[in-house]
């Protein structure tokens, strides 16, 4: 069969799939639908419609696109329909989790496989109830226990909803510490003539300063 031949039925099944589809899923459900066939669908072949699939739909004329997300492939709209989309689904795309069951999440998501008493450890809290709402949520998932520990407590790791939920493909597509604090870090003291000037690195706001320069005297 032709790649061409086989393109639609691989939009298809992204289409109508409701996770995301590996390329050897996609090479599986196709072979198994044309099990008649001699000559079965490749890797390769798979990888290169898809390629074409997602160079298709990167067109302006299309509203959606062909995405990498929560490890496999995916049919998404595209970011700038976000405002139209969320007045259909409001509810479901204006739901948060809250600053606990974030600060939870993203202990998880850096330090994981992790028990809940290094969570509570880190975050000097009881994090029950966190814990629960990721799990209810199913952005965390129980990945064993911890043999080494007393009493082997469970683990923690985050799931393949977790990284769909946050459109990455798996954890070491998460930002690194340093590129997240990257904008409060502050830069070493510069001696400029008869002042001192120290640079603080912040969002640029017009409500704060970009930089304070200090005199000698200590006056700003």
């Amino acid at each position: 069969m032709e790649l061409s031949e086989v393109i639609p039925h691989i939009e298809a099944l992204i289409f109508a799939s409701e996770k995301p589809l590996t390329g050897l899923d996609i090479v599986e459900l196709i072979n198994t639908a044309f099990g008649f066939m001699e000559e079965r669908i490749t890797l390769g072949q798979v990888e290169a419609s898809v390629e074409g699939i997602r160079e298709k739909y990167q067109s302006e004329f299309y509203s959606f696109e062909l995405r990498q997300s929560g490890g496999g492939w995916q049919f998404l709209t595209k970011k700038k329909f976000y405002k139209t989309i969320v007045q259909l689904n409001g509810d479901k795309f204006l739901k948060r989790l809250s600053n606990a069951a974030l600060e939870t999440l993203a202990i998880v998501a850096y330090k994981q496989p992790v028990t809940k008493g290094e969570i509570e450890s880190i975050r000097g809290v009881n994090s029950d109830y966190s814990i629960q709402k990721l799990l209810e949520k199913e952005l965390v998932i129980i990945s064993g226990r911890n043999e080494n520990m007393p009493g082997k407590p469970l683990i923690y790791a985050t799931s393949k909803s977790f990284m769909d939920y946050f459109g990455i493909n798996s954890p070491t597509d998460l930002p690194k510490i340093r590129e997240v604090f990257a904008e409060q870090l502050v830069e070493p003291t510069i001696i400029r003539g008869d002042t001192f000037e120290t640079k603080t690195i912040f969002e640029e706001s017009p409500m704060e300063p970009a930089e304070a320069k200090v005199t000698e005297e200590g006056n700003a």
